[in-house]
């Protein structure tokens, strides 16, 4: 065993690479503390921690920041509208500061120099933990395994980390049939790797058809496919989500289900029963290539059931309230966000910024949204509020209301002008190329 080198808090995950990872800092002479953030995925914590502890922890801390996500990291990108090149929902890219923000504090806490990942050296991840614990703690240091050579070429791909595994007998989840990366918190759950780095390789479940080849049957832990939705489902859910109150314009404070009046409340609840209910009609679930930050192309399978719901139900309230310019405005704000987020700048103050700014366009932002689900759809049914700028008189084709039909013709003909010059100035180019 190598001289101890100090203590290190490795944000532990009880999968493949940070079992191994434990076990190999520990050869390298590291105190290892583990820490496992519960950040809403389906796992027996007590028994990863029972794992941890006999692949040699020193401690083994167990956080549950799930509420805190919610509160703190969903509801800002709800608020934005977030979405990363036009699809991806940033369920990794969010989870990543949450974590990091707890991983200091006990690295602190237990007087650590050091924190530790299993985050790849080709992923973005990497970047989203290092960038965060920098920024709240710039003296920490950083292992990060997967960029060392005396580890990765020992390892260089998880059928050598399979190998070491069962060699110090480490269990593990992986196996050579379904050997791909799974990421899981309360907002989404991603697959990634394996068979899946072939981007002809098909996801039936997210595509909706079928054969002896097709993944829904491995992959879909919180969304059912279209297949089984076609076959099971008939009945279309309805949900009233309330925006806004008080203190919290722009995100949903109540869910009501319109079929038994169900109500959820909390953040956490409300965004927990969404999930269900959405997953259970395969919504939220996308198959992208998307670029990542390091410069590559990769390809990942999604499923973010509620925060597909909340997407389409804070768009429609949105737009029903929010001036147009300020929107335009906004908007343009949201893509920042998205992609400082994705890129791993949560904690930067451009971030702090943009929030503060995204925060303070949601003032308006109440109401209600009347919604269903059915087969891999939301259905925006219907929407009312108190800031509502839509007016019905105004905008009715059978009532003049305080309007000028008249007063239409000036304005085409201001708004003309720039087109006519132009196009008479093309004229003039095109016959003179002509002579």
């Amino acid at each position: 065993m190598a001289q101890s080198k100090g203590t290190v808090v490795l944000a532990y995950s009880g999968g493949l690479d940070t079992s191994c990872i434990l076990v190999w800092l520990k050869e390298q002479g590291y105190d290892v503390v583990a820490y496992l953030a519960n950040i809403g995925q389906k796992e027996d914590f007590e028994a990863a921690r029972k794992k941890a502890v006999a692949l040699g922890a020193k401690k083994v801390y167990i956080e549950d920041v799930s509420r805190e996500f919610v509160e703190k990291f969903i509801w800002p990108a709800v608020q934005a509208n977030a979405l990363y090149e036009d699809r991806y929902l940033l369920g990794t890219a969010l989870a990543r500061p949450c974590i990091a923000q707890k991983l200091v504090e006990i690295a602190q806490r237990e007087g650590a120099q050091y924190v530790a990942h299993g985050a790849t050296g080709k992923g973005n991840d990497q970047v989203r933990f290092e960038l965060s614990c920098y920024a709240l703690c710039p003296k920490i240091k950083v292992v990060a395994p997967w960029r060392l050579p005396e580890f990765y070429q020992r390892f260089p791909g998880r059928r050598e980390l399979m190998d070491y595994a069962k060699k110090h007998g480490i269990p593990v989840p992986v196996t050579p049939q379904t050997p791909w990366s799974m990421d899981e918190n309360l907002m989404h759950i991603s697959y990634e790797a394996g068979i899946l780095e072939n981007p002809k390789v098909i996801d039936h479940g997210s595509h909706g058809a079928g054969g002896a080849s097709c993944l829904c049957s491995l992959i879909g832990n919180f969304t059912a496919g279209p297949p089984v939705c076609a076959g099971r489902l008939r009945r279309r859910p309805g949900a009233l989500i309330e925006m806004g109150k008080g203190q919290f314009q722009g995100v949903p404070v109540k869910v009501t289900n319109t079929g038994d009046g169900a109500t959820r409340s909390s953040a956490l609840e409300l965004f927990v029963y969404l999930n269900d209910i959405a997953g259970k009609h395969g919504v939220g679930r996308i198959d992208i290539v998307e670029n990542r930050f390091v410069g590559m192309k990769s390809r990942g399978i999604y499923e973010t059931p509620a925060g597909t719901i909340l997407y389409h139900a804070h768009l429609d309230i949105e737009a029903f309230t929010m001036d147009r310019e300020v929107r335009k405005i906004k908007q343009g704000l949201s893509l920042k966000f998205s992609e400082l987020v994705y890129n791993g700048f949560w904690h930067s103050p451009e971030c702090e910024f943009v929030r503060e700014c995204i925060g303070r366009s949601q003032e308006p932002v109440v109401g209600t949204v009347r919604l269903s689900v059915f087969k891999g759809q939301v259905y925006i049914l219907g929407r009312e509020s108190p800031r509502s700028l839509y007016n019905e008189e105004l905008v009715s084709m059978n009532v003049q209301g305080d309007y000028e039909p008249a007063d239409a013709t000036g304005f085409i003909n201001i708004n003309s002008l720039r087109l006519k010059e132009y196009h008479r100035l093309q004229s003039k180019v095109t016959v003179k190329q002509d002579e």
